[in-house]
């Protein structure tokens, strides 16, 4: 399937009650975003399997649901199709969408969808790279598109009169109301500073106005080897509206224990939006991954929930097994599959980082 090129597991009853909400990544899917992977600079000298790894993603997203993936021009496309029809990825449900990127970290700069008086709409916050890298700007023209693109609104995201930056790994949602985030990616002065002068309360003003999410809760630091600055999608995820998965370090030795045992302190101690307290589940974490050197921030909280199954991150751990068999008894309504990504990591990311869902309209 092919568009045009482009010019520029619970649906929650509470969306009368919220005008404007995003939804639970669980609930049904119209499509899921993703961008072909180009820049061989994000993995250097690990590139070349780099195009299997997103055609074995693409392979188990479109059984259950389009893939609408963005490829830089014409001649991408058919390089596209041919390696994803020798994949075996059924292309009926894939749309190639050519638009230029920067990168393929979509989950961030990708169109965050949000459901405005029960009908689709896009929540048009800023992408700035992580406030990191000076390549962004076609990026950042990612949520304009996909708007144009579905024919939906694009809800401006405005805070005193400013542009409000934000990337989906930063947050994670329960679609009932409650938010998780952390203090490192959000509210640190010095380092990586997305809105430079908003605390708490902005946030949380924005959170509620762009995303229906009347409570926050606001973990500590993010994973070693996280070069967004403390993106919660590498820690802790909502995985029922009442249920947090949290990794768990055992390792006191591991740079990851003190910052995880922490954010499990926090979560022992925090509510709901109805003043409830969140049930909270224990992934373990891999055995630390480096290359070149440098640590990487594998984590199987990187999951991403899809129509069709769960996809989770493997890294050929022991602890792979009991992460895969922990989700799959959270979700017995699909299948949960490893996805090999020790070569998918070298890029500083997995595979919640690189999708970005389209929820189905109430």
């Amino acid at each position: 399937m092919t568009s045009p090129p482009l010019n520029v597991t619970q649906r929650m009853p509470v969306l009368a009650r919220r005008p404007q909400l995003m939804p639970a990544e669980w609930g049904r899917h119209d499509a899921t975003w993703l961008a072909w992977p180009h820049n061989v600079r994000d993995w250097p000298g690990r590139f070349g399997p780099i195009p299997w790894v997103y055609a074995e993603i693409v392979r188990n997203v479109a059984r259950g649901e389009t893939v609408r993936l963005l490829v830089q021009d014409a001649d991408e496309e058919r390089k596209v199709r041919k390696l994803l029809g020798r994949a075996a990825v059924p292309l009926e449900n894939v749309e190639l969408r050519r638009a230029r990127t920067d990168r393929v970290w979509t989950r961030d700069s990708g169109p965050i969808f949000v459901l405005k008086d029960g009908t689709k709409a896009v929540a048009g916050f800023r992408f700035n790279a992580w406030a990191k890298y000076p390549d962004w700007r076609h990026d950042a023209r990612n949520p304009e598109r996909a708007a144009k693109a579905l024919g939906v609104p694009l809800l401006p995201a405005v805070r005193d009169g400013r542009a409000v930056v934000l990337e989906g790994g930063a947050i994670d949602v329960n679609g009932q109301g409650t938010i998780l985030t952390t203090e490192e990616c959000l509210l640190d002065p010095e380092v990586q500073v997305r809105n430079p002068g908003f605390g708490r309360a902005e946030y949380e003003a924005v959170f509620g106005e762009m995303l229906g999410a009347t409570h926050t809760i606001w973990l500590g630091k993010g994973i070693a080897g996280d070069d967004t600055h403390g993106h919660v999608d590498d820690l802790a995820r909502f995985v029922s509206p009442r249920m947090i998965v949290l990794c768990r370090e055992t390792n006191p030795n591991d740079a990851n224990h003190r910052p995880l045992e922490e954010n499990r302190e926090r979560l022992e101690g925090a509510r709901l939006q109805d003043g409830s307290r969140p049930e909270v589940v224990y992934l373990p974490m891999p055995a630390p991954v480096a290359f070149d050197g440098q640590r990487l921030p594998a984590s199987y909280a990187n999951f991403y929930l899809c129509n069709a199954a769960v996809l989770v991150p493997t890294f050929d751990d022991p602890n792979d097994r009991i992460a895969l068999g922990i989700l799959a008894e959270l979700f017995r309504d699909r299948p949960v599959v490893g996805i090999h990504a020790l070569d998918l990591v070298w890029g500083l990311g997995t595979l919640h980082c690189l999708s970005q869902q389209e929820p189905r309209a109430a």
